[in-house]
């Protein structure tokens, strides 16, 4: 057994222990914190990484020892820092990925995200993602849960009706072209994009390939409220809470914003894109 599963083992023992002490089922801690029960088993068994955040709510769900929870955190960093954390993390099957991410947004009320390479996956058609997620299963050697990842995600997407939070979106017009999927799921994907830039919570900009870019887009992030900011690389999910990473991507983001096309004008940008697929499919 590897250094990082014992360590992932004593943790997920300790927060058990907690849950225990505070005379709470898994099911009752997953209602306190909005989770899927599974989720609570995963962590307690090991099978999933809890991250700094998780550790935080579970023992505030507890009311664990300050001093406690510190070392924790501690260890919850730690374990998240580690070179091979990626594979653990993926071990655990697409569809956790997929959990974890919605519990994220679940406690926020605005959420910024700048992506370079992909429609947003609060965006994303149930066939788009298919194609998204059979490439992330084979370049991770995930376990085969493509379905279930998709339900989540889908299931994700129903944040996007409550009237009391706000989602903007921001995309180079690149990414409205890059072919990650067949033509006609290409096509189903920009007529849910059309649908999505007429709810009122919703901004949905694309910054047209006519307009010149303020910026090198580096890499996708996200915004969540104003106190986290998620990074997501090839082997690690970075979360930034340093007022100055925060405040420095809020302002990349301000940027891309500005160039940005929106409502009937980015419309016009994805019917274009449309038109384009049109050609293709019957060229082809």
């Amino acid at each position: 057994m590897s250094g990082f599963q014992q360590a992932r083992i004593d943790l997920g023992i300790q927060l058990r222990q907690l849950r225990e002490v505070a005379h709470l089922s898994g099911k009752d801690l997953a209602e306190r914190l909005n989770w899927q029960p599974s989720k609570v088993s995963r962590i307690e068994n090991a099978r999933q990484t809890p991250t700094e955040d998780d550790v935080v709510v579970w023992a505030q769900a507890v009311s664990a020892d300050p001093g406690m929870v510190d070392n924790l955190i501690q260890q919850a960093v730690g374990l998240s820092e580690r070179h091979d954390s990626w594979k653990a993390r993926h071990k655990g099957g697409l569809a956790a990925l997929q959990e974890d991410v919605r519990d994220l947004e679940a406690r926020i009320r605005t959420l910024r995200i700048f992506e370079a390479g992909l429609v947003p996956g609060l965006l994303q058609t149930a066939e788009y993602s298919r194609h998204i997620f059979q490439k992330v299963r084979r370049v991770y050697e995930a376990v085969d849960d493509v379905d279930a990842a998709i339900r989540v995600r889908m299931q994700r997407q129903e944040i996007l009706y409550d009237p009391q939070r706000q989602f903007r979106f921001v995309v180079p017009e690149s990414v409205l072209h890059v072919r990650l999927a067949p033509l006609d799921v290409m096509r189903g994907q920009m007529d849910r994009l059309l649908a999505i830039t007429t709810l009122p919570n919703v901004e949905f900009g694309v910054i047209p390939f006519e307009t010149m870019l303020p910026a090198t887009p580096l890499h996708s992030f996200a915004i969540y409220n104003e106190a986290l900011v998620g990074v997501a690389t090839f082997t690690k999910d970075l979360l930034l809470r340093d007022p100055d990473d925060i405040a420095f991507y809020a302002r990349a983001y301000d940027d891309f914003a500005g160039a940005a096309a929106y409502r009937d004008d980015a419309r016009a940008v994805i019917v274009r894109v449309i038109d384009e697929l049109g050609k293709q499919s019957a060229d082809s």
